[in-house]
């Protein structure tokens, strides 16, 4: 037991140099030696935790992102690239479309042209006939109202002639009747 009380009264001694010396303990030169070797022990756990665990975790993270990026702006150039072509295609449909509209539109302009030609001539040919017809009908009228003509001039000029009590012959009436309307129409 009188060791036990010289190894307390050892450590008041020191309790008592600390509180003496109103001090932190980190700072007195005795501990330095102690201190610096548990820094080094803790650096280097440190290090081997970091280089072993943490940091390959960090890298393989960092490098999978890098990859993820990687692959996706491959696929956003791949997806570009097909957009591009689709819409060359699309474009390239359109145009077809568009000069396949202008070759049946103009077929249709052609077939309509013909139709048109055809039904002009009809009615070009059909116009004339009643042209030819009509002036046949219109020369038949003429013929007729100067028939009509000569005959209500003989008739009249007969009719006068009796009234003066002039009488005078058919032939003579009709020959002065022919000569009036020659020379009127003259």
């Amino acid at each position: 037991m009188a060791e036990h009380t010289a190894e307390h009264a050892t450590d008041a001694g020191h309790a008592a140099d600390a509180a003496s010396s109103g001090g932190m303990p980190q700072l007195d030169f005795a501990t330095f030696p102690n201190q610096i070797l548990w820094l080094v022990v803790a650096l280097v756990v440190l290090y081997l935790i970091l280089s072993r665990v943490a940091l390959p975790r960090i890298g393989s993270v960092l490098a999978e992102r890098t990859g993820t990026i990687t692959n996706d702006i491959a696929a956003a150039e791949t997806f570009k690239q097909q957009a591009a072509e689709a819409e060359a295609a699309y474009h390239q449909a359109l145009d077809d479309a568009r000069a396949a509209a202008a070759k049946v539109i103009n077929d249709a302009k052609a077939d309509i042209q013909k139709d048109l030609d055809v039904a002009i001539a009809k009615a070009d040919a059909e116009i004339a006939a009643r042209a030819a017809e009509s002036a046949a009908r219109i020369d038949e009228i003429r013929a007729s109202a100067t028939e009509a003509v000569t005959t209500v001039a003989k008739d009249t000029t007969k009719e006068l002639l009796n009234s003066f009590g002039v009488k005078a012959d058919a032939r003579s009436v009709t020959a002065a009747v022919n000569a009036q309307l020659k020379g009127g129409a003259a």
